[in-house]
């Protein structure tokens, strides 16, 4: 038994039932996956399979993604990919990174509460279904290793989850059949060359054939990757090679031209343990057919993983949004892809460097930092910025070296700056910083340096995205009433909601007019569209509305006088609305409707439903329109929903049992906080789901009547 203060212990016990979970399933990869304190991010905590150094594009993954492992956690389902087709066609950014013919299913380890998430991986010639008994077996290992983490929380020990995952074997190493001498024999026999690679790619055994046809002995093959080694493989075309035997565990041949006139065939066999490969001359009898030849590219660009790492961080600044999701973007997945420790995200503002997000600072050293004239020579980000060359520096020593004047403003060794450009304007800089001394070899600076243009780009779309949002919201709330009037025996309460798609703003509106002590004009609209043209519609048609009804107007006046004004106007957008006149004192309602969907009334708990006031046509279409009017008795109690019909309409929905469904749920509602009511309205909407219509809600109340005075009507 392990006991409550023997962290290690807990983490071998975890580490045992995953790599069992791997056995057992028969899967080829494994990989387990644990939610950050703040369940934000999903941190690789362990793997089984493949080496640490091919798992980089997915150390964390934010739940919010659109990934396999996100989608298990925050749907808590399992998720099952039986093709590599299903995977480009599901999830499409981490096909772009995972290019291997594969089958996968990512699962929720969950208990009491949400710990993360299981990745289990097949070769492609796995069945493509996955049965009831298999997901069965894999959610209960699922729930084992929620349980195993849940005891070691109960006893103060934080999850497992470290800086780098934890290679875990899964499988039992294979005793030798025969003694190590015979099987070297049995390898210098065969025709052509044998090598052995590990999962990391490092070259374990060679034969003296091989040797030959790789024209180095194996004192300087042994221990070294073949790109790495060998000048004539340092091509990402067979990198890829390698890493696609390792992941999709299926054979792999191909053929390169070693200078200066020599083909060679590689036939890759791979397992659990590693690669086993033959190196032959170029069309040598009993072999595979390899894969047809792919040139080679004239310069030699960086290595297959920094590739693959480069698109998958393409992949993510494409789809982020706001300025603080490209800050969250290169903290959770730029900095652990080059190990930095410490992150400045700078905007170039009215000649000054404004700091838009840092990470590893301390909020002495950002004070310091923010707000620096552009041509400083407290930082080089400033001359990087201007001559927009990225600059590198390795040490404090080679900083001071080259920048005498920049000031130690934080306790960092080494640096990263990169010039955000585009087309000729700079928008800002990024610097990554290490905690330590750290070199940038060349391909780690050209990998940096692409990787600022697309950073540049997307920084550049969310300043523009924040600011749009920001003028939308202050035009939208400056167009909405900031609060809404007392009104005596009435309780109100309203709310708005944006499209989520467009300019996050829209034509809806509402208003409630107070007229005297015992009466009000409430009312609700709808301009076509969520843009600027829809709401500056709307705030037309609100001021004449309000206009209209202080002035005592009936609601088919009200209507018709706003109806002659918006056809003066000569609109293109089409605008509905609902008026009402709530007289208190003589305990009547009387309603109007411009093409509007009629409100909904609760006169007692279990009862709801439309009011039936009959239409009239559309604001702005025909100036000589009439309204007809309806009127109501009101009894204390009485609850009146005004809505607009971005909270009814559905893609292929009927509104008729769409109407119904939304009265079904104000009969049964409490109706004891009209804000907690709104909530409860909305959630088939989601204030987070795509909306492709705005929302406007308004709910009115009466509470006990006044008395009907004395010689009233």
């Amino acid at each position: 038994m392990t006991g409550a203060a023997d962290p290690a212990g807990s983490t071998e016990e975890l580490d045992g039932v995953f790599a069992e979970t791997v056995r057992r399933t028969g899967a080829s990869i494994g990989a387990l996956f644990l939610l950050t304190a703040d369940e934000q991010l999903l941190r690789l905590a362990a793997v089984s399979g493949v080496p640490a150094s091919l798992t980089t594009p997915w150390t964390r993954v934010p739940v919010a993604a659109p990934a396999p492992v996100a989608d298990a956690v925050r749907e808590e389902r399992l998720v099952w990919l039986g093709s590599q087709e299903e995977l480009v066609r599901t999830y499409p950014r981490t096909a772009m990174a995972l290019p291997y013919p594969c089958a996968m299913v990512a699962a929720p380890v969950t208990g009491v509460r949400r710990w993360g998430a299981l990745l289990l991986m097949w070769p492609a010639a796995r069945p493509p279904h996955m049965t009831r008994r298999e997901q069965g077996h894999v959610m209960t290992q699922c729930r084992q290793l929620a349980r195993l983490l849940e005891d070691a929380a109960e006893h103060g020990q934080a999850p497992p989850a470290g800086e780098e995952p934890r290679v875990v074997a899964a499988g039992t190493v294979r005793p030798p059949v025969a003694p190590a001498l015979a099987a070297a024999d049995f390898a210098e026999r065969l025709p052509g060359g044998s090598c052995g690679l590990d999962l990391e790619g490092r070259i374990t055994y060679v034969s003296a054939g091989a040797c030959d046809l790789l024209g180095l002995d194996a004192g300087r093959l042994l221990g070294t990757r073949p790109w790495q080694s060998l000048r004539w493989l340092d091509d990402p075309a067979y990198e890829e090679r390698y890493r696609a035997a390792v992941i999709s565990r299926e054979p792999v041949s191909y053929t390169v031209h070693r200078p200066p006139d020599q083909w060679l065939d590689f036939h890759l066999f791979p397992d659990a343990s590693g690669i086993s490969v033959r190196i032959v001359p170029r069309g040598a009898p009993g072999m595979p057919t390899p894969a047809p030849r792919r040139a080679a590219p004239a310069a030699a660009p960086a290595g297959a993983g920094r590739l693959y790492q480069l698109l998958h961080l393409a992949a993510g600044l494409t789809e982020v949004v706001g300025e603080q999701d490209v800050v969250d973007l290169i903290a959770d997945q730029v900095m652990p892809a080059f190990d930095a420790q410490g992150l400045v995200l700078s905007a170039a503002e009215a000649g000054r460097l404004r700091i838009t997000g840092h990470r590893g600072y301390p909020a002495d050293s950002i004070e310091r930092l923010d707000g620096l004239p552009l041509d400083t020579g407290f930082t080089p980000a400033g001359r990087v910025l201007s001559s927009g060359v990225p600059a590198f520096f390795a040490d404090p020593e080679e900083m001071r070296r080259v920048h005498p004047d920049a000031a130690p403003a934080s306790g960092k060794q080494a640096w990263a700056f990169l010039p955000l450009i585009i087309s000729g304007r700079p928008v800002g800089c990024c610097v990554l910083s290490y905690d330590s001394p750290h070199e940038f070899p060349a391909e780690e600076r050209a990998v940096l340096t692409s990787l600022a243009g697309l950073i540049a780009q997307a920084l550049d779309r969310a300043r523009l995205y924040d600011t749009k949002h920001e003028l939308a919201h202050g035009l939208q709330q400056t167009l909405l009433p900031r609060s809404l009037p007392a009104v005596a025996g009435l309780r109100v309460a309203a709310r708005y909601l944006p499209a989520t798609r467009g300019m996050d703003i829209g034509g809806d509106f509402y208003d409630l007019i107070r007229l005297g002590d015992s009466a009000a004009v409430a009312v609700i609209g709808d301009v076509q569209g969520h843009n600027v043209a829809a709401a500056a519609l709307m705030g037309q048609v609100r001021t004449g509305v309000h206009a209209h009804a202080t002035t005592g107007s009936t609601p088919d006046r009200i209507l018709t006088d706003t109806n002659r004004l918006l056809a003066d106007l000569g609109p293109d957008l089409f605008t509905s609305c609902f008026c009402g006149h709530f007289d208190l004192a003589l305990r009547r309602a009387t309603l109007a409707s411009a093409g509007h969907p009629p409100p909904l009334l609760r006169l007692a708990p279990g009862d709801a439903r439309p009011v039936d006031v009959p239409p009239g046509p559309l604001l702005g279409i025909d100036p000589e329109a009439e309204f007809p009017v309806t009127e109501i008795p009101l009894t204390p109690g009485a609850l009146f929903v005004f809505y607009t019909d971005g909270l009814i309409e559905r893609p292929g929905a009927d509104l008729e049992e769409s109407m119904a469904d939304l009265a079904h749920r104000l009969a049964g509602a409490d109706t004891e906080d009209l804000d907690l009511l709104t909530d409860t309205l909305l959630e088939q909407a989601g204030s987070a789901a795509q909306r492709t219509d705005d929302i406007a809600l308004l709910l009115l109340q009466t509470l006990t009547l006044p008395s009907v005075p004395r010689g009233g009507a």
